[in-house]
C-alpha cells in the first residue's frame, strides 16, 4: 500500500510544479520580458510625447555655464572664486554645483573645411596643427577631427595623443567645392554630447561661415549646442572668392513687415524705429535666440559668429593667412582659462527659451558666457 501513496505525492509535486511553470505563459495580461520575446517580434514604440519628455528630462539635468571674464585692459582674471558668481535663470538665482577655472578634462571636436573654395588659405590651415596641439589640446584633452566639403567625414576619433593630432591637421587632404558646414557641426556634437559628463565639450570650427547642402537647419544645430553644453569656437576664413558669394550690403530680413521677430532690450517697447536699429546692428545673441526658437537656417554671413554667441565661446574673423596661428592661439589659451559653472535648474522646468545671466562680484570686469538655453515644448 507504501507504493500507491509515493505515485500519487509525486504526480502531485509534478502538477503543481507545470502550474508555476505555465503561470507566465498565461501573461494574465503583463508585458512579456525580453527573454519571452520572439525574436522576429516588432519593439514596442513608445508615444512620441513620452519620448519627448523623458528627454526633456534628461537634456536639462544639468547646465553648464562657460564664464570669461576680462579686466579693463582685456586681460582674463584668475583671481575669481565660487562666491564671486551669481547665475540666474530666467531671473531666479541658482545653486552652483560645480565651479572650476580651466581644470576640467576637455573633449574637442576640431570641424575642419577642407573644400576647394579655402585653397589659398589651406597650407595655413594645416600649419596651425602644431598650436592646436599644444595650446588647444594641451596635455589631457581628448580631440576628435571632421573634415568636411560635399561630404561629412571623421579624420580621427576621440585620441589623447597630441602627436598624431597634429599629424591629422598637418597632413589635411583638399576636398571638394562643397559646404555641408551645419552637416559638420551636427556631427561634431552629436560626438560630444556623448562623451562623459565631466568631460567640458568644446567644439572648435575653422571654416568659412557659409554653408551648402546640408540637410542640418541651423537653428535645430544651436539648439543641439545648447541643450548638449557644448561650447563652440569660431575661426572664420574670410577668403577672395567667399567675399565674392556673400552679400554685404543685405541686411538680414527675419520677420516680415510689422512684426517684431527680433527681442529688444529689456523695458524697451517694441517700435518699428527700434527693432530696425536692432537688426541693422546686428545683435547676435537676438539672432540666435530667434534661431533656436525657430530651428531655422541663419539670415546673413555670420553664421559661425552666432554660434559662438549662443553657445559662449569666442569667434574670429581672419582676411590674413598669419592671424590663423594666432587665432588659434587664443583660442586655447581662453580654453584653459575659463570658469566653468554648473548647476541644476527645477525639474519641472518650463518649456521654451530660457535666459541666463552672470553676474560677477569684481569692479569694471567685462563677462562672457552663454545666452541661454531652449527647451522645446513636449508634442502634443
Amino acid at each position: 500500500m507504501g507504493r500507491p501513496g509515493i505515485t500519487f505525492a509525486a504526480i502531485f509535486v509534478a502538477l503543481a510544479t507545470l502550474a508555476l511553470l505555465a503561470a507566465p505563459a498565461r501573461g494574465q495580461g503583463a508585458p512579456p520580458g525580453p527573454i519571452h520575446t520572439r525574436r522576429d517580434a516588432p519593439p514596442e514604440k513608445i508615444p512620441a510625447a513620452e519620448l519627448e519628455k523623458r528627454a526633456l528630462r534628461v537634456r536639462v539635468t544639468e547646465v553648464i555655464v562657460p564664464v570669461t571674464v576680462r579686466d579693463p585692459k582685456g586681460e582674463i582674471v584668475f583671481s575669481l572664486n565660487k562666491e564671486n558668481f551669481h547665475v540666474f535663470d530666467n531671473g531666479v538665482e541658482q545653486k552652483l554645483d560645480h565651479f572650476d577655472l580651466g581644470g576640467d578634462s576637455l573633449s574637442i571636436v576640431l570641424v575642419v573645411e577642407t573644400s576647394s573654395h579655402i585653397e589659398p588659405m589651406f597650407p595655413s590651415v594645416k600649419h596651425t596643427g602644431i598650436i592646436f596641439a599644444e595650446t588647444v589640446m594641451g596635455p589631457t584633452a581628448e580631440v576628435a577631427i571632421i573634415g568636411y566639403d560635399d561630404s561629412v567625414n571623421l579624420l580621427e576619433k576621440f585620441s589623447t595623443d597630441s602627436d598624431h593630432t597634429q599629424s591629422v591637421i598637418n597632413h589635411l587632404q583638399m576636398g571638394t567645392s562643397g559646404l555641408r558646414l551645419y552637416d559638420a557641426m551636427s556631427r561634431g556634437i552629436s560626438l560630444l554630447e556623448k562623451r562623459p559628463v565631466p568631460q567640458r565639450r568644446i567644439m572648435v570650427v575653422v571654416g568659412e561661415a557659409q554653408d551648402t547642402g546640408s540637410e542640418s537647419k541651423f537653428g535645430e544645430v544651436l539648439r543641439q549646442a545648447q541643450l548638449a553644453n557644448v561650447t563652440i569656437y569660431s575661426i572664420g576664413l574670410s577668403t577672395a572668392m567667399a567675399d565674392l558669394r556673400a552679400k554685404p550690403q543685405e541686411r538680414p530680413t527675419i520677420g516680415p513687415p510689422g512684426t517684431y521677430p527680433v527681442p529688444t532690450p529689456n523695458g524697451q517697447p517694441q517700435t518699428p524705429d527700434l527693432e530696425r536699429q536692432m537688426q541693422q546692428a546686428g545683435d547676435l545673441t537676438a539672432l540666435a535666440i530667434w534661431l533656436i526658437k525657430t530651428g531655422k537656417n541663419a539670415v546673413g554671413p555670420n553664421s559661425l559668429a552666432i554660434a559662438s554667441k549662443a553657445t559662449g565661446g569666442m569667434h574670429a574673423n581672419i582676411k590674413k593667412d598669419s592671424s590663423i596661428e594666432k587665432a588659434m592661439d587664443e583660442i586655447g589659451g581662453e580654453i584653459h582659462a575659463q570658469y566653468t559653472l554648473g548647476y541644476r535648474p527645477a525639474a519641472d522646468d518650463s518649456s521654451g527659451y530660457h535666459e541666463i545671466k552672470v553676474v560677477v562680484d569684481a569692479p569694471a570686469v567685462s563677462v562672457r558666457t552663454r545666452p541661454g538655453y531652449y527647451i522645446p515644448p513636449p508634442e502634443s
